[in-house]
């Protein structure tokens, strides 16, 4: 049976601020997940499956129903710690990152789990059936429509995103298991919205349309009908700009804990969600953990302003709203003047200095506009 084939993720005409939301995710997806909102025929779910099928495969242990990683001990499940008690090392073999789609009418116990507490009753054995949490473990959980799940569903995916572990008890019996995963949910703004609290603690989020330039339409067509007639020889075509942006996140992904910050960095941050009133602190820490992620895409060791902001477009838009507890009626628009302000200040100090990691930029990707 051959394998489908995915309309590659470097094919895809504009949607910048999409693309490089998807991106930053892949690189860290300790950032939590990203929302896509917008129209329907807008490349929302081509891009989450693109990604997925764009990533380099990753070693697991042999057996492990929930993809553990042989190399990373600290995130093993409870079978993976019980075997390698007798078992070491553990055996690995590869595979690809795997997508995982989580329908609408998921309940709970589809998503986390289920613990047999009949079997551990009567038998004294532990039994658990792993759920779409086990499933999307290191790969990438996709949510269409994710207004219309279950506020108490979302609120349990997005728990476990921030975690990075699902951890099922009934009746004193537990399990844990690693549920580290991209999370992308998108959803058409027509059909309803997310409520203010879930919304916010989508880490970043992404209002897109058509495209509506001429130019752009043509190219999307001719794309598109390329790949229909042959989608593999499509394939194919992009396949160097394919290898060589999944190389990118690959090395991105082992530079990005190494990314330093000043306390100037975290001051820039402060200021800027402070000014513009975002409730709460998971703001800061997005922009932060996102800015580190943007530098490592880069090649580069350390965050400037110019992260800042790009990380802050993906990061605060949902965030800022007016409402009855505002002082002010501060809005997107105030808030792209000052990320403008703030990549015209990076512009302005970057001049004359060392571009550490910058000349391989543009090189390594060519599809993505500057």
């Amino acid at each position: 049976m051959n394998q489908r084939v995915i309309y590659p993720f470097t094919a895809i005409v504009g949607q910048d601020r999409m693309r490089r939301a998807l991106i930053l995710n892949a690189v860290y997806p300790r950032i939590g997940g990203v929302l896509i909102r917008g129209e329907r025929g807008t490349a929302k779910s081509t891009a989450a499956r693109a990604l997925a099928a764009l990533l380099p495969e990753e070693a697991v242990v042999e057996g492990c129903r929930f993809g553990c990683s042989p190399h990373d001990p600290s995130h093993w499940c409870t079978e993976c710690l019980e075997r390698a008690a007798s078992e070491s090392p553990l055996p690995s073999v590869m595979r690809p990152t795997p997508f995982v789609n989580l329908p609408v009418s998921a309940t709970e116990d589809r998503v986390v789990g289920t613990l047999d507490i009949e079997r551990a009753i009567q038998k004294g054995e532990r039994h658990f059936e792993p759920g779409v949490l086990a499933a999307a473990n290191r790969g990438l959980l996709y949510i269409d429509e994710v207004n219309l799940l279950d506020d108490h569903v979302v609120d349990i995916l997005l728990d476990s995103a921030a975690m990075g572990m699902n951890i099922v008890e009934r009746e004193g019996i537990s399990f844990s298991h690693p549920a580290r995963f991209i999370l992308v949910g998108t959803m058409n703004p027509e059909e309803g919205d997310l409520r203010p609290q879930l919304l916010d603690r989508f880490a970043l989020s992404v209002d897109i349309r058509g495209i509506l330039d001429a130019r752009s339409r043509v190219e999307i067509m001719q794309r598109n009908v390329a790949f229909e007639q042959d989608a593999e020889r499509f394939r194919q075509e992009w396949l160097p700009q394919e290898q060589a942006l999944s190389a990118q996140i690959q090395k991105a992904r082992q530079l990005v804990d190494s990314v330093a910050f000043t306390t100037r960095d975290l001051l820039i941050i402060a200021d800027l969600t402070s000014s513009m009133e975002v409730d709460g602190h998971r703001s800061d820490l997005v922009i932060l953990k996102a800015a580190r992620a943007q530098a490592a895409f880069e090649g580069r060791t350390r965050i400037n302003q110019s992260d800042i902001a790009l990380a802050a477009e993906l990061a605060l838009p949902h965030r800022v709203k007016s409402g009855p507890f505002r002082k002010s009626d501060l809005g997107v628009e105030a808030l792209e003047e000052r990320i403008e302000q703030l990549k015209a200040q990076a512009a302005s100090e970057e001049e004359g200095l060392p571009s550490e990691g910058d000349e391989g930029k543009k090189k390594l990707t060519p599809w993505m506009d500057p």
